[in-house]
This record gives structure tokens, sequence and C-alpha cells, in this order.
């Protein structure tokens, strides 16, 4: 198993703002669009705004590594010692979260 930093995402209450600071003021293009979600083409990795109804700047950013098997992923992680929560399956891609020793949040997902 090989995980590829797929995307980070930022958590915010100003979608409106952030987006058009990370399409006008940086220059990164629209690569996608759901309801509360903003997907940024920043090369290699992308960069996600998740509509969030806390404070901006509070919770931490997520770390998202992609896994064409995110159910296989997860097994080899916590075989690995990994705390990681159940496999969720969403419309198009599956995912599962996870944290580090510090609580960092990380994801594996097989979001394109």
């Amino acid at each position: 198993m090989k995980l590829k930093v797929r995307r980070i995402i930022l958590f915010t209450s100003r979608m409106e703002a952030m987006e058009a600071f990370y399409r006008d003021v940086l220059g990164l293009k629209v690569a996608g669009r759901e309801d509360g979600w903003v997907d940024f083409d920043a090369g290699e990795c992308h960069l996600a705004l998740h509509a969030d109804g806390g404070k901006p700047g509070k919770r931490p950013p997520k770390i998202v590594f992609h896994a064409t098997d995110v159910a296989a992923a997860r097994a080899t992680l916590v075989k690995r010692g990994a705390k990681m929560g159940k496999v969720v399956s969403a419309r198009q891609f599956d995912m599962c979260n996870g944290a580090d020793p510090d609580g960092n949040p990380f994801q594996i997902s097989s979001r394109p």
C-alpha cells in the first residue's frame, strides 16, 4: 500500500471570502464543487474548502491520502496501530477518518 497526499481540507464558515481568496488572489482553478465544498487544483495535491459553522482557524486542517481501496488501506493501517473510524461511503467515493498521535486529523479517501 502506497499512500499519496491528495488534498488538504480547510474548514471555514466564510466560504465566499475563502473561495475568492484562493481563486482570485492565489489564482487556483476550481476543480470541483458540491454543496458546502470547493475543490481547487493546486497541482499534485488539491486544496479543498469545507463549510463548517465553527470559528475560522480554530479547527486544524485535515490531510487526505488517496487510496483506491479504502477498506483495505484502513485494515493495513489498523494492523500497524493506527486509530481509525469506520469506512463511510458517499455517493461517488469511500472515506475513513483517523488521527495521528497528537490528534491531528487525517483521512483515507477514494475521491479522485
